[in-house]
């Protein structure tokens, strides 16, 4: 991997890849900090364009297509070569019609992804496996984000730069390229942003296996044997990739979706607590508060973009 100073980004150019969406991600993220007076991280941008290929990123980003994008064999490459990214660790995005060879990975599988509104009916025909959620600008599942719309490449921009270097100079940025974040930054800060560059894959195994599990009452020796790893082997190495324990990891994973769900859903506190895999509600309460700093309903009040 990169070193800490420098963030690696492979831009994918598949053929047929959006220039206009490609460029401007180089742009945005490789300008990210650029007028802060101390930044010690910058984006390192590279457009891939060989599938064969084995440099390891930090985040790889599928981007439109003003075409049908890569079809057999190509798609076959583009999809083998994002799935080995995402197993090294590699944060995977797509934008828009990018849903579609990211969903070819098999990263998708389970989750869920937005794209385009107008190809939403196609993709979940293609894809029947992936939870499209179409109405959605866009989706941070932790190690994986899409993006709905042509332009939603500047939203993914926005919440890379807000993943990797924090939201303020996130807001500089935005000011910078005179784009306006709305309610973005609402949650910029709020999403618990998971390590997955460690190294680990016996580890980062777990990690993906935890993504889809959060919400049912997983047990540290089932997340050993998904690791494949002895029960104390799988302590001490999960403690020394994640910095945390797997029961604070998969809470911080709990508090995540819930907050996620706060901002953007009407459900009720109570649903929002069992679907984020706490069945006594006080103890939910309780456990956000001291997680964020404000109970589950002032966290709403304070975070919820205006309805109109």
């Amino acid at each position: 991997m990169a070193g800490d100073d420098q963030i690696r980004v492979g831009l994918v150019a598949y053929p047929g890849a959006q220039q206009a969406a490609l460029l401007g991600l180089r742009d945005l993220l490789e300008a990210a900090g650029g007028g802060l007076q101390v930044q010690a991280r910058r984006f390192n941008t590279r457009m891939v364009e060989d599938f064969s290929a084995r440099d390891p990123f930090d985040a790889v980003i599928l981007p439109p297509s003003l075409g049908e994008g890569p079809a057999g064999v190509e798609l076959q490459g583009v999809a083998r070569w994002v799935r080995q990214q995402h197993s090294g660790g590699a944060l995977a995005c797509s934008v828009c019609a990018g849903a579609f060879p990211l969903a070819a990975a098999g990263v998708l599988d389970g989750r869920p992804a937005t794209t385009h509104w107008a190809l939403a009916e196609g993709f979940a025909q293609a894809y029947p496996q992936v939870r499209v959620q179409a109405e959605r600008l866009l989706i941070d599942d932790g190690d994986v984000i899409t993006a709905g719309g042509l332009m939603a490449w500047t939203d993914l921009g926005l919440r890379l730069i807000a993943r990797f270097m924090g939201p303020a100079v996130m807001l500089e940025t935005a000011r910078f390229f005179l784009i306006d974040p709305g309610v973005r930054e609402q949650s910029y800060y709020n999403l618990f942003a998971p390590s997955l560059t460690h190294g680990d894959a016996a580890v980062l195994k777990a990690q993906h296996w935890l993504q889809a599990r959060f919400h049912q009452a997983v047990t540290v020796p089932q997340m050993a044997a998904a690791a494949g790893l002895e029960e104390r082997t799988f302590l001490r190495r999960f403690q020394a990739a994640t910095s945390l324990a797997p029961s604070q990891y998969l809470q911080q994973l709990r508090i995540a979706k819930a907050r996620e769900q706060l901002e953007l859903s009407a459900a009720s506190i109570e649903t929002i607590a069992m679907a984020a895999g706490y069945l006594d509600v006080s103890a939910f309460r309780k456990l956000f508060q001291r997680a964020v700093g404000l109970s589950p309903s002032a966290y709403r009040k304070r975070f919820t973009p205006p309805r109109s």
